[in-house]
């Protein structure tokens, strides 16, 4: 505790002491006194009332100190805010989600009224576990008491960061993000996929919103150019978060009432309908779907064939033409090697290139189905795997200049790829393990 008062020398001289020093002139003892009261809720991260009480004055003059007074006199003393704040930190710019000095303040003359966390909570408005967290994190260690402007101090020492990112350049997590992005793996992917050859000590390991932070923040120049070819929708800026933004319109779809149609074929069709249960749940493996995708004004194709249960995928060259026959042969040609275990049954859509359908599944012992023609969601997996194949194969470009060679190690990196569906199996590996099983 400091304390002032007045001493009288022999010579008939006042000296004035604060806090164990003599000043010539109350005017310098004063402002010394000032100074000190400045000085603990800065340094000492003592409360206003504590530091009044400290250098031995009423808590409505350290009010005036801080704020400034006007004097009937017209000598109107200059409030201290500046010179208080000078001896302090800047503090930073925080989201109103964090605590503000003034909450704090209340939060600590409630404390010393007693009440309780969860009726403090209810004037500002906060979950009563905030302000609990708050009183708990930032108490003063020696008392116990919760001081407003120590726990500001100690809010703001947490949210430094003078340590480097945990997936910054030139760390064995970087270089990890890199490899996944350079096989056209997304975040959520490189996050959750086990690598069991990596130790388990957070250093090699990163959640999602690391690896975004990594990719969007952190990549430079011709870095960043190469992470914008590697993601799927070539961002290189993030989308507004969840409540930011405009809010997008959603629309009922509308289809067409359904009414009689002329058969596609000249072959009677068995439609997606009149498929057996089995093949809904995807618990039995061989059961594939199949499309085309077409190049600028459908004059080229790639064919896509996908089995539901483990997502293997299957490209067969069509370099050419997607004709009837065409599709046939190389349909054929990509499946008849399989097991029959994976030979079921095929789901197309009512195209043209399908015309022979009988002829493919006597070739291949499978059933053919086809979907009704409104709605594509009756093949969602192939729909999805077809949007998948559109960061190799862009819309515009001419599929018919891809040898069979490169169809077949975009497949092979498709199959090597995590998938979230399969609990970030690859669908390579789910395709093994149930051949095992079997």
């Amino acid at each position: 505790m400091t304390r002032s008062h007045r001493n009288e020398d022999r010579g008939g001289e006042h000296r004035w002491a604060f806090n164990g020093v003599e000043y010539p002139t109350r005017k310098l003892m004063c402002e010394a006194r000032r100074a000190e009261y400045a000085r603990l809720p800065a340094e000492e991260g003592m409360n206003f009332t504590h530091a009044a009480h400290a250098v031995g004055v009423s808590k409505r003059t350290g009010k005036a100190w801080r704020n400034g007074r006007t004097r009937a006199t017209g000598r109107n003393e200059k409030p201290m805010v500046d010179r208080y704040r000078s001896t302090m930190d800047k503090p930073r710019t925080l989201h109103p989600r964090h605590l503000s000095q003034e909450e704090r303040i209340q939060i600590a003359d409630r404390l010393r009224l007693g009440d309780s966390v969860r009726a403090i909570a209810r004037l500002p408005g906060r979950d009563p576990g905030t302000v609990g967290r708050e009183v708990e994190r930032n108490r003063n260690p020696e008392s116990g008491g919760y001081e407003p402007c120590r726990a500001r101090q100690k809010a703001a020492d947490r949210l430094k960061r003078p340590k480097p990112r945990k997936a910054s350049e030139g760390t064995r997590l970087w270089d990890e993000i890199l490899a996944g992005l350079r096989r056209h793996w997304s975040p959520e992917q490189i996050a959750n996929r086990p690598r069991p050859d990596l130790p388990d000590n957070g250093d090699t390991h990163a959640s999602v919103e690391t690896i975004c932070q990594a990719i969007y923040l952190q990549a430079r120049d011709e870095l960043k150019q190469e992470l914008k070819r590697a993601m799927r929708q070539g961002r290189t800026a993030r989308r507004p978060q969840a409540g930011q933004g405009r809010k997008p319109r959603f629309r009922k779809p509308r289809f067409r009432k359904p009414r009689f149609r002329k058969p596609r074929f000249r072959e009677p069709m068995v439609m997606i309908s009149e498929r057996p249960p089995e093949i809904e749940d995807r618990a039995v493996p061989g059961h594939w779907e199949g499309d085309l995708i077409t190049g600028s004004r459908n004059k080229s194709a790639i064919g896509t064939l996908v089995e539901r249960t483990t997502r293997f995928t299957i490209l067969p060259h069509l370099p050419d033409g997607h004709d009837a026959e065409h599709a046939r042969q190389a349909i054929i040609d990509k499946m008849q090697h399989l097991p029959k275990l994976l030979r079921n049954s095929l789901t197309w859509d009512q195209g043209a290139e399908l015309a022979l359908h009988k002829r493919i599944g006597a070739s291949l012992d499978m059933a053919v189905h086809f979907r009704d023609p409104p709605p594509p969601r009756q093949r969602g997996t192939n729909e999805n795997t077809n949007g998948l194949l559109r960061q190799y194969f862009p819309k515009g470009t001419d599929p018919s200049v891809y040898p069979e060679d490169h169809l077949d190690a975009v497949a092979e990196e498709l199959n090597d790829r995590p998938r979230k569906t399969l609990g970030f199996m690859k669908p390579s590996e789910k395709i093994i393990e149930l051949l095992d099983a079997a």
